[in-house]
């Protein structure tokens, strides 16, 4: 009987251990639009940061929680009256991770000198080769979150200065809308 509870025992150490290998690791991507930076980030730590385009004021990325629904390598871009196929002259670049918003995605591009810049219609533009790793990394279902303002958090991930806050002349944080001493 003491065998059967000791095996018992070395199976389910051997059980608990092995599915704490396995456990999937918490991954998500973070875009902070403002600063025109993207961060994966895994078990709350950021792995890695890229530079970003994100939308022009005309076009701007919608802020929010998406998922990765899709993962295209050399994906076509359908415009108005145009299609391009893959290849140098894709705007979308040679990878396409399609959020949960429709039409909407991270890419690559074929201007590379818009990283950095408000300039895309929508979508978060990287670096193809940045683009090529971040996809390798990244699984459909992962979570993607695009912040129109800077966070705490936002500001932890990337390393920047949190926003200043504004305190009351009684030490209570102000009302959100009003300046102090105007």
């Amino acid at each position: 009987m003491k065998y059967f509870q000791a095996l018992a025992a070395v199976l389910v150490a051997a059980g608990e251990a092995l599915a704490q290998e396995t456990q999937p690791v918490a991954r998500r991507i973070v875009v902070s639009i403002p600063d025109r930076k993207l961060a994966l980030v895994e078990d709350g730590q950021p792995v890695k940061i890229y530079p970003v385009a994100v939308g022009a004021a005309a076009t701007p990325s919608p802020a929010g929680s998406f998922t990765v629904i899709a993962r295209v390598t050399h994906p076509t871009w359908y415009g108005p009256g145009k299609v391009v196929p893959p290849g140098r002259s894709n705007p979308l670049g040679p990878r396409w991770i399609g959020l949960s918003r429709k039409g909407y995605g991270i890419h690559g591009t074929s201007s590379p000198r818009s990283i950095g810049r408000p300039a895309s219609h929508g979508c978060i533009r990287m670096h193809n080769a940045d683009v090529e790793e971040l996809f390798g990394l990244v699984a459909i279902g992962d979570a993607v979150e695009l912040y129109a303002e800077r966070t705490d958090e936002v500001a932890r991930i990337f390393g920047i200065p949190a926003p200043p806050r504004q305190v009351a002349a009684n030490g209570s944080p102000a009302p959100v809308g009003m300046s102090a001493g105007q």
